[in-house]
């Protein structure tokens, strides 16, 4: 098992956050998972990161949660960090998973507790968290904290100093809210900001390790440059590719019809990476979408 050192190592810089594939006719692409993996990795993450957002977890079987995490594993094979993500199960079902998910040879397990009509409290928070870590290092993420940000700090505050087994989280949450998490647990955890690299840049200041990067799979050249200026503290020529890149792009993908992820399932099949197809009732990007998202990757210079 890796040291909370090496895994808060593992998670600095960019991370690729893994989007499941499907076929047109719903079936998971497990081929071309297996290719985005590699593609992953020959980019420069280190850490291959499933979510319930991204993976599209809303559209699976537990099964299948189960199986897309052994693939993911599998084929990583020790080139980078594993981490699994649960389904916003109860705390049972979440420390089984936790169980299984190292046993396939994840590395830390993102929980996202159920939190349905503000039922849970600091302390069942507390324990949900802690019976995981028990199984498997564990990843916070933010939004399950979006009703209170008082409560979530509190909630952060006790999981650092009482479960040592939590050692890494991810932020949805952005701002204020943000900044005082990462001064809270800047030095305990890894801590990585979901979404843009605008949000990374926002937040590294105050403690940000790493971020989910949208670019690396399909235009690494973009990631890589990204990171390289933030390594160097050259931080205009990191606002440059945010402004030349990241904004256009996310500006763009954030108001396309169907939403974010349908753009992104359209972004791989245009770079050869994957198809455009989502199972139903999510929306899949039409051929006139395609036309216009692949126009907007000419005016970036990435086609």
């Amino acid at each position: 098992m890796r040291s909370p050192q090496e895994l808060r190592s593992l998670l600095t810089g960019p991370v690729m956050s893994v989007h499941t594939p499907f076929t047109r006719d719903g079936e998971i692409d497990y081929g071309s998972l297996r290719g985005l993996v590699d593609r992953g990795i020959d980019a420069g993450s280190t850490t291959m990161l499933l979510t319930y957002g991204d993976s599209l977890y809303s559209l699976l079987t537990d099964d299948e949660v189960a199986e897309v995490t052994r693939v993911v594993a599998e084929q990583t094979a020790g080139r980078a960090a594993v981490v699994a993500a649960d389904r916003i199960w109860w705390t049972g079902k979440t420390v089984e998973f936790g169980r299984y998910a190292r046993e396939v040879g994840a590395d830390m397990l993102m929980v996202l507790p159920p939190d349905w009509a503000g039922s849970c409290t600091a302390d069942t928070f507390v324990a949900h968290y802690g019976a995981v870590a028990a199984e498997i290092p564990v990843m916070v993420v933010t939004n399950v904290f979006s009703r209170s940000h008082e409560l979530g700090l509190e909630v952060l505050r006790r999981l650092r100093d009482e479960v040592p087994g939590v050692v890494a989280i991810k932020d949805d949450l952005v701002g204020v809210f943000a900044r005082k998490m990462a001064l809270l647990l800047h030095g305990h955890w890894a801590i990585i900001s979901g979404g843009q690299k605008q949000n990374h840049f926002d937040l590294i200041h105050y403690g940000c390790d790493g971020y989910l990067s949208t670019f690396v799979t399909f235009a690494p050249q973009v990631t890589q440059a990204y990171w390289q200026a933030v390594q160097a503290a050259q931080w205009k020529e990191a606002a440059r590719i945010i402004r030349d890149y990241d904004m256009p792009y996310f500006d763009y993908v954030l108001n396309v019809v169907g939403g974010f992820d349908a753009a992104v399932h359209g972004t791989y099949e245009l770079f050869g990476l994957a198809q455009r197809w989502r199972r139903p009732p999510y929306h899949s990007l039409t051929d006139e979408q395609m036309e216009a998202l692949s126009q907007l990757f000419v005016e970036l210079k990435l086609r």
